[in-house]
C-alpha cells in the first residue's frame, strides 16, 4: 500500500511548487535586505517565518496527501459551518492593519480565514455541484450554488478584501462550468450583475473605486494611490533582459518599490532576474497549473475533478492578477502571487489544496484501495 501511495505521488507537481516557495524566498531574502535580517532578532523577520510556514505548510500537504480525500464530502457541512464560523470571528477578534479586518492572531500565527477558506469553500462546493450535476440544469439548483459562495464571499467584502472576494467568484464559474451548468443561466447572472453594477460600484471603498481610476489613469495621483503602480512598472521595465543582480535592484534596495515582498514581490524578480526570471517564473506556474488540470483529467469522480479544477483556478487567477497588476494591464487588487509573496496563511491554504490535489491523483485507481 505505502508503495502504491508514492508510486502515483506527483512529484513533478511537488517540485515546481517547492521551486516556487524558494523564489519566493529567495525575493523576500532580496526584498527585506536593506532591513537588516542579519540581526540579533533574524527569527522575527519576514524571511525566517516565510520558512516556517514552507515548512508548515508542506507537513501539511503531505499529511493531507495520505488521508481519503473522501472524508471530505462526509463532513462537508462541518467544514462550511466553520468556514462561515470562522469569518464571522473576525469581526468580534480580528485584528485591524492597514485599514482591514481581517486576521485572527493566535500568538505564534496570524491567521487569515479568508486565505483557508478559498480552499475549503472549493471542497464544499465540489461536493454540491458532484451530488446535483443534474439538479444543476435547474435554475433554483443554479442559484443555490452561488448562494454556497456569496455568503462567505459578502463577509470577506465587507473586511474589506475585494481581490480574495473576487477570487471566490471566478472559481465558483469555473466549477459551474465544468460541473455542466446552463449557459442561460450563467447569462442571467451577467445581466443581472450588470444591472446591479451602478449598486456595486458605490458600495466600493473609496481606496478601491481609486485604484480602478489610477487603472486608466496612472499620473491621476503619481505620490498617492498611482504611486506603487508607477514603481512596480519603473522596477520591471529596468530589468530587461537579464535584470540588474539579484538583491541589486535600485528600486527594490533603497525602497522606491513598497510592500515588495508581498503583493508586488513579482517587481522585484522583473527588476533583479529581468525578463530570463520573468519566463522561468512563468514556466513553474504553467507546470503547477497543468499537473493540477493533469489530476482533474485522471480523478475517479467528479468531486476530485471538481477540486482540482477550483484548485487549479485558484491558482492560475491568482498568478494573472498579480502579475498583470506589477505590470500594468489589470487594476491593483491585493491578490498575492501564489506560492511566492509573503504570508503565512495563503502559503499554507495553498498548499493544503495541493495535499488535496495529491491525495486525488494518489487514489484515481479505485481498485487498489479497496
Amino acid at each position: 500500500m505505502r508503495g502504491r501511495v508514492w508510486h502515483h505521488f506527483d512529484f513533478v507537481l511537488f517540485g515546481a511548487t517547492l521551486a516556487l516557495i524558494a523564489v519566493g524566498i529567495a525575493l523576500i531574502y532580496s526584498a527585506t535586505l536593506a532591513s537588516g535580517i542579519h540581526g540579533q532578532d533574524w527569527w522575527n523577520t519576514f524571511l525566517a517565518r516565510q520558512v516556517i510556514y514552507a515548512i508548515v505548510g508542506i507537513a501539511l500537504m503531505l499529511l493531507v496527501a495520505l488521508t481519503d480525500y473522501s472524508i471530505f464530502a462526509n463532513v462537508n457541512h462541518l467544514i462550511y459551518a466553520l468556514t462561515i464560523l470562522s469569518l464571522i470571528l473576525v469581526y468580534g477578534v480580528g485584528r485591524v492593519s492597514f485599514g482591514a479586518q481581517r486576521w485572527i492572531d493566535l500568538g505564534i500565527f496570524p491567521l487569515q480565514p479568508s486565505e483557508l477558506a478559498k480552499v475549503l469553500l472549493i471542497i464544499v462546493l465540489a461536493k454540491f455541484l458532484a451530488d446535483r450535476q443534474e439538479d444543476l440544469k435547474r435554475l433554483p439548483y443554479f442559484l443555490l450554488s452561488l448562494l454556497y459562495v456569496a455568503i462567505p464571499m459578502v463577509f470577506i467584502y465587507i473586511q474589506p478584501d475585494l481581490g480574495t472576494a473576487i477570487v471566490l467568484g471566478v472559481s465558483w464559474f469555473t466549477m459551474v462550468l465544468m460541473a455542466g451548468v446552463r449557459l442561460r443561466h450563467l447569462a442571467i447572472m451577467a445581466l443581472a450583475g450588470l444591472i446591479a453594477s451602478p449598486l456595486l460600484w458605490y458600495s466600493l471603498q473609496g481606496y478601491m473605486r481609486e485604484r480602478i481610476f489610477v487603472f486608466f489613469d496612472p499620473q491621476r495621483d503619481p505620490l498617492g494611490a498611482g504611486y506603487n503602480i508607477n514603481q512596480a512598472r519603473i522596477a520591471v521595465g529596468s530589468g530587461g533582459f537579464l535584470g540588474q543582480g539579484f538583491a541589486r535592484g535600485s528600486q527594490v534596495q533603497l525602497h522606491f518599490l513598497r510592500v515588495r515582498h508581498t503583493d508586488y514581490i513579482f517587481s522585484v524578480l522583473g527588476e533583479e532576474l529581468g525578463f530570463v526570471g520573468v519566463v522561468l517564473l512563468m514556466l513553474l506556474f504553467l507546470v503547477v497549473i497543468w499537473r493540477i488540470l493533469r489530476v482533474a483529467e485522471m480523478a475517479r469522480d467528479t468531486f476530485g475533478q471538481l477540486i482540482a479544477c477550483g484548485i487549479a483556478t485558484v491558482v492560475a487567477f491568482q498568478a494573472i492578477a498579480n502579475i498583470g497588476m506589477n505590470i500594468g494591464l489589470l487594476p491593483a487588487s491585493g491578490v498575492p502571487l501564489p506560492f511566492v509573496s509573503y504570508g503565512g496563511s495563503a502559503l499554507i491554504a495553498l498548499l493544503i489544496g495541493e495535499g488535496v490535489v495529491q491525495n486525488i491523483i494518489i487514489r484515481h485507481k479505485r481498485l487498489e484501495f479497496q
